[in-house]
């Protein structure tokens, strides 16, 4: 089995073949366009028992990682932080495109239970519009941070809740009381308010969208308790394909919820889980709070945990531990219900 392992840039693609000890047996440098994705399956050709493994670089590797899938080759995600690791601990010192693609390579050699990329659904359209929709809050938020600031400059009595400038009727009766006021300051805030309501309503389109889209794909998950359209839609897109995990607890590894050995000796002890998909671990935090808050087992589970000394942090962590099961189990529902659906059949 030859293992090629791939370090993309916006420009290139860099690759480097290993045999099964990690031996390096030659390498191509290929532009990053069709032209060159073509050209190294056509070199990639001269090994009929291959792999390929590439550097999850999200754009730079997406089009190759296509063109692969389409050709019918098998592709494996290596995480940038596990490529570190192993370029830092090999004997060749310094850091280039053909280091960085050996690395990833004896990476997948090592690493026996990395994710198997499949090709792009529908979830990637939800990822999308999910990561749009954040990029316009997170605008609407800083022109609401300069709006206080220019209203106290005008009159600190003009000042509204921060909560409350989402709401267009705020924003409306906010531009008429502005009619008494002149000057640069007020003319800057004018502005800003128009835009807050665009913004405003793009949000609001997006979320009905997104909501419609997770609740087509992810019914189950959307049954829930804690689990609305937005923090479905948020799983199911950061998610990307429930079955490229082989079992809940590799998608709690993923998801940052499943808690890290660091004992020594007869003591089993174990850590906070710092790393994972932080995207996915705040979704299911969402849930615990709001399953929480609703009361039921959720609460009752914290109680008794917190009962036997926990902490309410340690305690909480736990139910998301929990919760990373059942949402695998709703996820894994959902994707057999849509690959058996009659659209997708018919497709």
């Amino acid at each position: 089995m030859v293992t090629l392992g791939t370090d993309s840039h916006k420009r290139s693609h860099t690759l480097v073949a290993v045999d099964e000890h990690g031996r390096k047996l030659d390498e191509l440098r290929v532009d990053a366009t069709r032209a060159g994705h073509v050209e190294a399956l056509s070199w990639a050709q001269q090994w009929s028992d291959r792999r390929w493994a590439m550097e999850n670089c999200r754009q730079l590797s997406r089009g190759l990682e296509r063109d692969l899938l389409k050709a019918d080759e098998q592709v494996l995600q290596v995480s940038p932080k596990l490529m570190g690791t192993s370029r830092r601990a090999g004997r060749q010192p310094g850091k280039s495109d053909p280091i960085d693609a050996l690395a990833v390579a004896r990476v997948a050699l090592r690493e026996t239970d990395l994710p198997v990329a499949r090709l792009e659904g529908r979830s990637r359209e939800l990822k999308l519009l999910v990561d749009h929709r954040e990029d316009l809050v997170g605008e609407r938020t800083r022109v609401q941070n300069r709006v206080h600031w220019y209203l106290h400059e005008l009159d600190p009595e003009l000042g509204v809740g921060r909560r409350r400038l989402t709401r267009r009727l705020v924003l409306a009766e906010l531009s008429r009381r502005l009619e008494a006021h002149e000057g640069v300051v007020a003319e800057i805030v004018r502005d800003l308010i128009d835009r807050m309501t665009e913004l405003t309503i793009e949000v609001n389109q997006l979320q009905r969208r997104i909501e419609a889209l997770a609740a087509e794909l992810a019914p189950n998950l959307m049954r829930m308790a804690g689990c609305a359209g937005l923090t479905a839609g948020k799983l199911v897109a950061e998610t990307a394909d429930v079955g490229r995990f082989r079992s809940s607890s590799a998608f709690a590894m993923h998801n940052g919820t499943a808690p890290i050995p660091v004992w020594s000796g007869n003591v089993a002890r174990h850590r906070l889980n710092r790393g994972g998909n932080r995207q996915l671990n705040v979704a299911l935090h969402r849930i615990a709070i709001t399953q929480i808050r609703l009361g039921g087992e959720a609460r009752t589970y914290v109680a008794r945990r917190m009962a036997l000394g926990n902490t309410r942090t340690e305690a909480i962590r736990s139910l998301r531990r929990h919760l990373s099961n059942e949402v695998y189990k709703r996820l894994c529902l959902d994707s057999r219900a849509h690959l058996s659906s009659p659209q997708t059949e018919a497709a």
